[in-house]
C-alpha cells in the first residue's frame, strides 16, 4: 500500500467513526470529572469539563458528517469548501488539542493561562448563532452551543478571575485559529474554481 492510499485509508476510516468515539469519550471524562475535581480548583475544573462537553458539541454538529454538508450547501451554496480532512483536522488535533493545552496551561501556570478554551467556546457558539439568525433556521450544533458552551464559557471566565492580558491572550488566540481556519477554507475555494477554469 503506498502512502497516499494509506492516508486515504486512515481519513475515510476517522470519517466514519470520529463521531462516535468523541461520544464515549465524551460519557468517560464526564464519569472521571467527580474523582478529578477533588484536587483541583474550581476554574481549573471547569477548564477540564471544556473537552467532554466540546465532544458533545461535536456530536450535534458533525453526526452524519451534516455540519460539512451545511457549510458547502448552505453557506457556500453548493460549493466543496469544508472538505472531510479538514473536518478532521479541526475537530481532532486542532479542537481537542487546544482544550488539553489549555487544561495543562492552567494546572501548570494557573487557570488564567488555559482562557483559550472558554473563548473557543464562546466564539464558536456566536458563530452558530449568528448563522442561525441569518438564514433564520437551525444549524447543526446550535443547541449545544446555546445550553452548553455559553453558560460554561461565561462561567469559566467568571470563575478565573484573570487579568486583562490574559484575557487578550485568550481571545486573541482564538480569533486567530478561527480566521485561520476561514481562510483556508477560502484559499481551497479559490484553487479549486482556478483549475476548474484552467482545466
Amino acid at each position: 500500500m503506498n502512502r497516499h492510499l494509506g492516508g486515504f485509508v486512515v481519513i475515510a476510516w476517522l470519517a466514519r467513526h470520529w463521531v462516535a468515539g468523541a461520544g464515549f469519550m465524551a460519557a468517560a471524562l464526564l464519569a472521571l470529572a467527580p474523582a478529578l475535581a477533588r484536587g483541583l480548583d474550581l476554574p481549573t475544573l471547569l477548564i477540564l469539563l471544556h473537552s467532554p462537553v466540546y465532544m458533545v458539541h461535536q456530536v450535534e454538529e458533525h453526526a452524519g458528517d451534516r455540519f460539512r454538508r451545511f457549510v458547502n450547501g448552505r453557506l457556500l451554496h453548493g460549493r466543496d469548501g469544508l472538505s472531510v480532512a479538514v473536518v478532521l483536522v479541526v475537530n481532532l488535533p486542532l479542537v481537542w488539542g487546544v482544550n488539553l493545552s489549555a487544561l495543562y496551561a492552567a494546572v501548570l501556570c494557573g487557570p488564567a493561562a488555559g482562557l483559550v478554551a472558554p473563548y473557543a467556546m464562546l466564539v464558536n457558539a456566536v458563530i452558530h448563532l449568528g448563522a442561525a439568525l441569518r438564514l433564520r433556521a437551525y444549524n447543526p450544533g446550535l443547541a449545544t452551543a446555546v445550553l452548553l458552551f455559553l453558560p460554561l464559557g461565561f462561567a469559566t471566565l467568571a470563575a478565573a478571575d484573570a487579568p486583562a492580558g490574559a484575557h487578550v491572550f485568550g481571545l486573541g488566540l482564538t480569533v486567530l485559529l478561527h480566521a485561520l481556519i476561514v481562510l483556508y477554507i477560502g484559499w481551497r475555494l479559490v484553487t479549486r474554481r482556478g483549475r476548474a477554469v484552467s482545466g
